[in-house]
């Protein structure tokens, strides 16, 4: 599973003109399940995501996390992390979770997230999204999380 996080001083989704998912301060979390991705995947890199200290404290160190300032994180169904791009001018996206098992992990870890965080929102899974955000810093974090 791959993610690419933003520290975000705020950020949106839209889809067909409505915000469907909005933060303020937080993490703009964008999610890639790759074939042979399970839950448990899912599980290390929420773990990963709640507990990475990419916050400022109060003496300007990157010692907080998402959970130590109460930000919000806001999920977003994003399979191109998965390309390709070692041959050709064209990706590859083959190693992304076939449609219905990425739907199924995205779902798994955000109803996780909710779980364990108060402020989550999400885009919409496979939608024509926009995404709108002020990258805070600028603060972006790739992760991957294999095998379980």
């Amino acid at each position: 599973m791959k993610a690419l996080l933003q520290r975000v001083s705020e950020a949106r989704v839209v889809v067909d003109g409505d915000t469907v998912g909005e933060i303020a301060q937080g993490l703009l979390v964008l999610l890639c399940a790759e074939r042979g991705d399970t839950e448990t995947v899912g599980q290390k890199m929420l773990d990963k995501i709640l507990k990475l200290r990419v916050f400022y404290d109060e003496s300007g160190k990157m010692n907080h996390s998402v959970q130590d300032v109460a930000g919000g994180l806001l999920v977003v169904s994003q399979f191109t992390l998965a390309a390709d791009t070692r041959s050709g001018t064209r990706p590859s996206f083959t190693s992304a979770a076939p449609a219905e098992e990425g739907r199924h992990l995205y779902d798994h870890f955000v109803a996780q997230a909710r779980l364990r965080h108060p402020c989550v929102q999400t885009g919409v899974f496979g939608a024509d999204m926009k995404v709108h955000l002020v990258n805070d810093g600028p603060v972006t974090i790739p992760l991957t999380i294999i095998g379980a």
